[in-house]
């Protein structure tokens, strides 16, 4: 959040002054639902494979970080910005068409770091992909230039 935004923004707002890197749109990451317990996105596996047409482990380890931080970031509001500092994955099955979603929910909403668990499933509700993501919480100011 700018200094200019209420604390008390909407989740929109939120999500709108949230800092946005370039990678989740060259990867088609669409968030289609945020609520301090869930936050879920697709993702499509057509540009995002490996030499072999599946999609690439680490298009789902981004996914998986995308959201979890926007979970950390959400808990963290608006006092502290959340950082990644701890991500890995269990890949269970490949998929080589269509969307992949994610779904993220909480594991711990701690003072200093949030943690979040992910899970990846292709269109037909197989699970592709199961990740943690541990962020860890610092004061704002500490980022403020």
């Amino acid at each position: 959040m700018t200094d200019d935004q209420p604390a008390s923004a909407s989740l929109e707002e939120f999500l709108a002054a949230m800092p946005n890197g370039a990678l989740g749109d060259k990867m088609g990451i669409e968030v289609v639902e945020v609520t301090p317990e869930r936050i879920v996105a697709t993702m499509p596996v057509e540009g995002n494979t490996q030499p072999y047409g599946l999609l690439h482990g680490g298009a789902s380890v981004v996914l998986a970080e995308s959201l979890g931080s926007i979970g950390s970031a959400l808990h963290a509001h608006p006092d502290r910005v959340a950082v990644g500092i701890d991500i890995n994955a269990t890949h269970h099955r490949s998929a080589t068409s269509g969307l992949v979603t994610g779904v993220a929910t909480p594991v711990h909403l701690g003072r200093t770091s949030a943690c979040f668990e992910v899970v990846i499933s292709d269109e037909r509700g197989k699970r592709v992909c199961t990740a943690r993501i541990t962020c860890a919480l610092i004061p704002a100011e500490r980022l403020a230039r």
